[in-house]
């Protein structure tokens, strides 16, 4: 993308100082619900307002919102607390009623993000509006997908542009409900700056407990607001119940976020941490050796293997990889999930490399 720097002049317009701060119940299921959620967490802090109009459900059966009907409702919640109003559209029917009423920033689920043509539909939908647009990433952990996303409302002339980093699908059930996966956000971050990032700790947690410490995390990495679920009785809430926290509680999360300064200040600090860094620095110009003369070891092993015709794949040798490293990982105090990480992609890399041997030899 172009001239991104324009895209996030609309953060400080809605904004101001403070985080952006969207929250609302993960469903609009009654008026006097909308309402008085709304009328409980009226805080400057909370600048807009959020609730799932249309719910695009994994399964048939689940409640899957009431529909234009809560339009008004939402409208009457902007009309009376000065908050702006988000929904998500998931096709150009929504995209249109969300413009007929005056909805302020519209947002693409991850269901739809993973659909290029719902995507171009609803990007040639509001072509020419000037609401916020917000991205969250695909189901799947797909960089380029939620790249290309983005790239289409921007071909269609929209500049008031954001993402939503809530997380990615597992197959197993975690610690959370989504992966956070952290680094396709963090590449998403380092190749677009200038593109708001927000994160939704609703839907990577799964569960109310730990919000508060998956919004401080996202703090922590510069990211410039939140989409927290809240609801007036979250217990008795229609969809994701477990997820949405009170209004109370979302002000309480609020004051205890802690903005940490983006640079060190004093001499003696900066000079320690310049320290640590060289060594760093040092230690990983050593990995890079060190693994590097593993693979020549791999390379050396894919020969003999393309030799004797011998699978590349060798099962019983990989278990006993990872149950040594597993064990002395944990004896040094490096987190299993670290462990497997690191030594699945050292153990690709080896394949890769004996692959191209027996292939090309």
């Amino acid at each position: 993308m172009n001239n991104e720097k324009k895209l996030n002049h609309w953060l400080q317009d809605i904004a101001g100082d403070y985080p952006l701060m969207i929250a609302g119940p993960c469903s609009a299921e009654t008026e006097e619900q909308v309402l008085e959620t709304a009328l409980k967490m009226v805080d400057k802090r909370v600048q807009v307002y959020r609730a799932g109009v249309w719910k695009p459900r994994t399964r048939p059966g689940s409640f899957e919102g009431v529909g234009e009907k809560a339009l008004p409702w939402l409208k009457r919640v902007k009309e009376e607390t000065g908050m702006k109003i988000a929904i998500e559209i998931a096709n150009a029917e929504h995209a249109r009623l969300a413009l007929q009423y005056d909805v302020d920033i519209l947002w693409i689920g991850a269901r739809t993000s993973v659909n290029p043509f719902a995507v171009q539909e609803i990007a040639d939908a509001i072509k020419g509006s000037d609401k916020v647009i917000l991205i969250k990433n695909p189901i799947n952990p797909d960089l380029s997908l939620w790249i290309g996303a983005v790239e289409r409302f921007y071909q269609a002339g929209m500049t008031n542009i954001g993402v939503i980093h809530r997380g990615f699908s597992r197959f197993r059930a975690g610690e959370y409900r989504n992966d956070p996966n952290w680094q396709i956000a963090l590449d998403f971050k380092s190749k677009y700056p200038n593109i708001p990032m927000i994160i939704d700790p609703s839907h990577i947690c799964g569960r109310r407990d730990c919000i508060y410490d998956m919004a401080q995390t996202g703090l922590d990495l510069q990211y410039q607001g939140f989409m927290i679920e809240t609801h007036i009785n979250p217990d008795e809430a229609w969809s994701d119940a477990k997820q949405q926290v009170t209004p109370t509680a979302l002000l309480k999360i609020i004051d205890k976020l802690c903005l940490r300064k983006q640079e060190f200040q004093d001499p003696e600090t900066i000079d320690k941490i310049a320290f640590y860094r060289s060594q760093i620095n040092q230690l990983d110009d050593e990995l890079l050796k060190l693994l590097t003369e593993r693979m020549k070891m791999a390379e050396e092993i894919g020969k003999i293997k393309q030799q004797k015709s011998v699978a590349v794949l060798q099962s019983n040798r990989w278990d006993e990889i990872m149950h040594k490293m597993l064990e002395k990982g944990s004896n040094l105090g490096l987190s299993e999930k670290f462990i497997n990480r690191l030594f699945k992609a050292i153990h690709q890399e080896s394949i890769d490399k004996q692959e191209k041997i027996v292939k090309n030899t």
